[in-house]
């Protein structure tokens, strides 16, 4: 028979925890930011109601002792509702049942307890001094008034707050769901670009093999290096500066095998900068880009120029894809590629980074991403030669 567990280690059976300890609770309200708030408000008051006394008093300073002395009065009420609130907000963690009740009935019993305290001070030099019954009502009842409205507000201004927590919430899970639309676009784009590259890559290996079968190998070798570097950037949130180059190398390299001296490019990084952060297929996309609306139409073809340097500042990065094609299509440089660019730019560095195209002289088109430069001096992942350059 197993031994039996003790009730106070079970998790089960051992009580929750407040949502917040009650001593806090009581702490928020009685503190010396409010105590110092509910003096101010007694010595505003007195000096309201000492302005009726200037012409019954008999000079300046016996105004000013009247003044000083009403403000002691009241402030030992004000502390008295003050502490019995605070005393209320600290059960209410512990039960929180008729919050307004509870509320209301300590507000009252501060109220009372403080208008008896501040007879008693009044009269410390007169023992035999009468209580009258109206006036302790009434500046019982004005005291519980002035509780009543002070919780009210208390309240409103947590609820507030309470409001904009939620809405800053809100706005953070709207950021986060945004980030996974855009990865689940990415995903569909990749998706549907991926196959068809694919498949005129592997027609070609196949009728390479036929008729020429070295280039046949070269270029099956160039598509397992193609995918091998994709792949995984395609399941990750990040990739790299150098990841992206050898990825942008392998994905030209067999191209430049469909389509022949119709396309030669070079590549030149600073090894320094391959671990700079970036998001998975960014340089591939303004490749393809690159070559689907500027060299492709071409019958001659042209050149693609890819370059990595540190801004002079140090403080940047600025990425490169240099064409000699058409010029900018009918599109301006707005397809889903450049767009869904953009937008996992913004997602991964907000304002410090950029995606931005320019006509290039004489023909051709400049793609230019600027990211920020976080740790990019240690080299991670396989290195992409300094100058890669393909044959021209």
């Amino acid at each position: 028979m197993p031994p039996m567990s003790d009730e106070s280690s079970s998790p089960a059976l051992a009580p929750k925890a407040p949502v917040r300890p009650a001593r806090e609770a009581a702490l928020q309200l009685f503190n010396l930011r409010m105590i110092a708030a509910a003096f101010y408000f007694c010595l505003a008051m007195a000096g309201a109601r000492s302005l009726t006394w200037m012409t019954q008093t008999d000079g300046l300073f016996d105004w000013i002792l009247e003044w000083a002395t009403f403000t002691r009065q009241t402030f030992l009420t004000a502390l008295s509702v003050l502490a019995m609130l605070a005393l209320a907000e600290a059960w209410l963690v512990r039960s929180p049942r008729a919050p307004v009740v509870v509320r209301g009935a300590a507000i009252a019993v501060g109220a009372a307890v403080g208008t008896l305290l501040r007879f008693k001070v009044a009269n410390m030099g007169d023992p035999q001094a009468p209580l009258h019954w109206a006036w302790l009502l009434s500046t019982t009842l004005l005291w519980l008034l002035l509780g009543c409205l002070f919780s009210a507000l208390l309240q409103t201004l947590r609820e507030e707050r309470r409001a904009q927590a939620h809405l800053v919430e809100l706005a953070r899970q709207h950021d986060r769901l945004q980030a996974q639309q855009m990865e689940a676009q990415f995903s569909a784009l990749n998706a549907q670009i991926e196959p068809h590259f694919l498949f005129n890559t592997l027609a070609n290996v196949k009728r390479l093999y036929e008729t020429a079968p070295e280039r046949g190998r070269d270029m099956l070798a160039s598509l397992i290096a193609y995918l091998r570097a994709a792949l995984p950037s395609m399941r990750q949130g990040m990739s790299t500066l150098g990841q992206e180059l050898e990825l942008a190398r392998s994905y030209l390299t067999i191209l430049q095998m469909r389509m022949g001296d119709r396309l030669r490019f070079d590549i030149v990084a600073d090894a320094a900068l391959f671990a700079t952060p970036l998001p998975p297929m960014v340089l591939p996309t303004l490749v393809e880009n690159a070559i689907k609306h500027g060299l492709s139409p071409l019958p001659e073809g042209g050149r693609i120029d890819i370059s990595a340097h540190r801004e002079p500042g140090g403080e940047g990065l600025t990425l490169e894809v240099r064409d000699t094609g058409q010029g900018f299509a009918a599109s301006g440089g707005s397809g889903v590629g450049l767009a869904n660019t953009r937008a996992r730019l913004s997602a991964m560095f907000g304002r410090d980074a950029w995606l931005e195209l320019e006509a290039a002289a004489p023909r051709g088109v400049v793609a230019r991403v600027r990211v920020p430069l976080r740790d990019a001096r240690r080299p991670v992942g396989r290195a992409v030669p300094v100058d890669a350059r393909a044959a021209t």
